[in-house]
């Protein structure tokens, strides 16, 4: 089966070559979303998919957030006819082996959406606590209790990439996607994988702050 793999990525100059590269060695497809960086990420991965003659790029003119990035980057996957998309991180955070595991439910034909659960008893706690928050925040707002609401490496059936409606901007979008599968009744599955941490990929992601930012936009949806 067909595994696309899509990375949207900002400012990720330090990472993104051996992010992609690592894919390319495993033998799969890939789109990058260059979601208005101002370093030098585009024009790395335009100079690698030239030199491998292999993958696809995408570029926001302006920095749209995360959540859009993901939107296009599922919108041009789709346009290869993939059996499997996985969304996976571009600051080196993911294992790439882990992509055949979160793709393997999947394929299995045993989910829909499958999410990467991470190591929480690992996980630095300047971003564990703002995870955890997700996580409530994601069974109080979408009614449904995952472990790993933020997680980046997630793995979508055509089914899902084709339902799923994704509208927030910032990492709320981790549990929206979570909260659009209870609203299609799809299938969720969580996979326990491994996550690099490094000094770089400590400063990515949710963290306390992101999550009281998202907490509020949330309580400010619903007075609208």
């Amino acid at each position: 089966m067909k595994v696309l793999v899509v990375i949207p990525a900002f400012d990720e100059e330090k990472t993104i070559s051996r992010v992609i590269e690592d894919v390319i060695d495993l033998g799969y497809e890939f789109v990058v979303v260059d979601d208005g960086s101002v370093d030098e990420t585009y024009d790395i991965v335009s100079r690698l998919i030239k030199e491998k003659k292999k993958g696809l790029l995408c570029k926001h003119l302006i920095n749209r957030g995360l959540g859009a990035a993901i939107r296009t980057g599922i919108e041009a996957a789709l346009i290869e006819d993939p059996d499997v998309i996985v969304t996976f991180d571009a600051d080196g955070q993911h294992d790439p082996h882990d992509i055949i595991n979160v793709s393997k439910p999947i394929i299995n034909d045993e989910a829909d959406l499958v999410v990467g659960k991470r190591n929480f008893k690992e996980m630095p706690s300047s971003k564990k606590y703002g995870n955890q928050i997700m996580n409530i925040l994601t069974l109080i707002f979408y009614g449904i209790k995952v472990n790993d609401s933020q997680s980046g490496l997630r793995a979508f059936n055509r089914k899902a990439a084709e339902t799923i409606m994704i509208n927030a901007r910032d990492y709320g979008v981790s549990s929206e996607i979570v909260g659009e599968v209870r609203r299609h009744n799809l299938r969720l599955k969580e996979i326990p994988i491994k996550t690099i941490y490094t000094e770089y990929s400590i400063t990515k992601g949710t963290n306390l702050n992101e999550g009281i930012k998202i907490l509020v936009k949330l309580i400010m949806n619903i007075l609208k």
